[in-house]
């Protein structure tokens, strides 16, 4: 499963960011573009059946892939809607998103959209690649599918500019040489294995934001 790949190579930076936070048990979380659900199970699991994660995916698909995944936890809610029509019926203390900007059409306007069901004192936790900083064998990589392959390099400016301010920030890249999980990912992503090349993932950067007020 692509999802299940894609947390095994990228899984530091996710657990870096909740570790970062500090989330717990009963907190209140959105995970947009939820996608199989991997995010979701693993916030589910850290905010217990005091909390909630709402799994919002605009693919009937994937939102149904997010359930399945979370079957296990009451507490996870699957919804189809768009990232750009974001509605849900409390504020959250934590909104994420993870490879979601680089495909939507306007990522400042799902930033902002998302900002807006934080509460206050509450985060957003945004993770978007520098896909041209990918390096197979020392070429660049590329992702011509992606609307906005390169969204991390500003991911900093779209969280400031949802009127949060920035309180932690970094990059991570997953490296290696011949087969290994870094190799499958990049096969999947690209449809073409490396073989012995080494490979330097894409950097995903990571941007927490936080919503002024609060205790």
């Amino acid at each position: 499963m692509p999802d299940a790949l894609r947390d095994d190579v990228y899984r530091r930076p996710l657990a870096t960011a909740l570790e970062r936070l500090g989330i717990g048990s009963g907190w209140r979380c959105v995970d947009v573009g939820a996608g199989g659900g991997d995010v979701s199970v693993a916030l589910a699991e850290i905010v217990g059946r005091p909390g909630r994660v709402y799994a919002v995916d605009s693919d009937p698909t994937a939102r149904d892939e997010a359930a399945a995944a979370a079957a296990a936890f009451s507490q996870v809610l699957a919804i189809t809607q768009a990232a750009e029509d974001l509605v849900l019926p409390e504020q959250v203390e934590l909104a994420f998103c993870r490879f979601l900007l680089m495909h939507v059409v306007d990522p400042a306007a799902v930033v902002r959209r998302m900002a807006t069901v934080v509460r206050p004192g509450g985060y957003l936790v945004a993770q978007e690649p520098i896909t041209s900083a990918g390096r197979v064998g020392g070429r660049a990589l590329s992702m011509p599918d992606a609307r906005h392959p390169d969204v991390g390099a500003i991911l900093p400016a779209l969280v400031r500019g949802a009127g949060l301010d920035i309180v932690d920030a970094w990059a991570e890249a997953p490296a290696g040489a011949g087969p290994g999980p870094v190799a499958d990912y990049l096969a999947h992503l690209t449809g073409i294995h490396p073989g012995e090349d080494p490979v330097v993932l894409p950097p995903l950067v990571t941007v927490v934001g936080r919503r002024e007020g609060g205790g």
